[in-house]
């Protein structure tokens, strides 16, 4: 099936059998056995990583649905739901770690993730290194004998620089280290890395697959090799998700395909807007030509989503705030992935250690929903007016 059809379809069978179009809602935590020796054999089926359900932390038919149409997407092995993206990165990354182990991070990560690493990791004995998001084969520097896991975002977060994941992914395997890969930009719609050289996909379902600004929610996939571990920390670190946020992300998995698709046609408009106006000094996205990394995204991904950064000539606080603070149809306000436009002022040099970035503006990061792009130019455009008269 293609890609759209296997989004719609996608673990469903269960309630297809009872001619059900979506599979229920199962609130449950316990979950019974009929005799000593049926619980006997449950015990050791789920210390051999066998599929079912033997108690409501390790899953539910609602939760199980929902992970069975993402690995099919991402063509992975298996998929873990949790109950936030952070959680989902932190466990994965606590599955494959261990003191004295060093893991090699991309310098556009997610700002919450290099926390972790610099916070957390840290103090379990476990040494982060940042490198340059184009960095490319040239990550095989930086490799250690310790080395055990290179973490991808791609785009980086705020700046959507594009890695070359197949070389990052060969020099990583050749050296023994596994690659994980956060997805949540692109989602398995538009890019799948574990085809592209990657161990581990990690999505928040939060942004687009839930797609309606309503649940918490994260998917970690892992192919054959990887999923063993990624499973066992699943379960040491008690991770679940609740069975009415794994529906809502269902649900809005039912719609991603045409979703995004809006959300990235209403995305190119903006900026190519945004583009040709002189308060403008650059538009950070993937698909424009002369964007950091343009000619790999055009390599390996289908298409691009809503979201996105520019920057702006150097102006004063005051300025920036009489633009943003008055915009009718941009909330201010971070996650991003749901039907309404976004705006958030990003701090480029905090968030990063070993990359120079060149501009001296600030920069607004831009989610584009499924408003009307003529109105949200509209939007924009009283708001540089607003600008301008600020700067007098």
């Amino acid at each position: 099936m293609k890609r759209d059809t296997r989004i719609v379809h996608g673990g469903r069978a269960a309630a297809k059998a009872q001619r059900i179009v979506n599979p229920p809602v199962y609130h449950a935590s316990t979950v019974l056995s009929p005799t000593l020796a049926a619980r006997r054999e449950s015990q050791v089926a789920r210390a051999s990583r066998e599929p079912g359900f033997y108690y409501g932390r390790s899953g539910n038919p609602t939760a199980r649905a929902l992970e069975e149409a993402i690995a099919a997407l991402e063509g992975g092995h298996g998929c873990l739901a949790f109950p936030s993206g952070l959680a989902a990165i932190a466990t994965a990354l606590l599955s494959y770690l261990s003191a004295g182990d060093h893991v090699l991070v991309t310098d556009g990560v997610y700002r919450p993730v290099r926390s972790l690493c610099d916070r957390l990791l840290s103090r379990l004995r476990i040494e982060a290194t940042y490198y340059a998001p184009l960095i490319g084969a040239g990550i095989a520097d930086l490799m250690r004998p310790e080395t055990r896991v290179v973490y991808v975002e791609s785009p980086a977060s705020q700046t959507f620089e594009v890695e070359d994941l197949p070389a990052i992914a060969a020099a990583a395997h050749e050296r023994g280290a596994l690659v994980l890969f956060d997805n949540t930009w692109a989602t398995p719609l538009f890019f799948r890395p574990l085809e592209h050289g990657a161990d581990v996909s990690i999505v928040a379902a939060t942004k687009y697959v839930g797609g309606h600004s309503d649940i918490m929610l994260g998917l970690v996939t892992a192919n054959e090799a990887a999923w063993p571990r990624l499973h066992d920390g699943f379960h040491l670190l008690g991770q679940s998700v609740g069975p009415d946020d794994a529906y809502l992300a269902q649900r809005g998995l039912r719609t991603m395909g045409v979703r995004l698709r809006e959300h990235e046609a209403g995305a190119l408009r903006v900026a190519g807007w945004l583009q040709g106006r002189d308060e403008v000094a650059a538009v950070l996205h993937p698909a424009l030509p002369g964007h950091p990394g343009h000619e790999t995204w055009k390599r390996d991904f289908d298409g691009a989503t809503g979201l996105f950064s520019v920057v702006l000539e150097p102006c004063s606080e005051a300025a920036l705030a009489a633009m943003v603070d008055d915009l009718e149809l941009f909330g201010i306000g971070a996650s991003w992935g749901g039907y309404e436009s976004l705006v958030l002022p990003c701090n480029v040099p905090h968030s990063r250690s070993v990359t120079d970035w060149p501009h001296e503006g600030p920069v607004l990061r831009l989610h584009i929903g499924l408003e009307d792009t003529r109105d949200l130019i509209a939007d924009l455009e009283a708001g540089f007016e607003r600008l301008r008269e600020a700067e007098g």
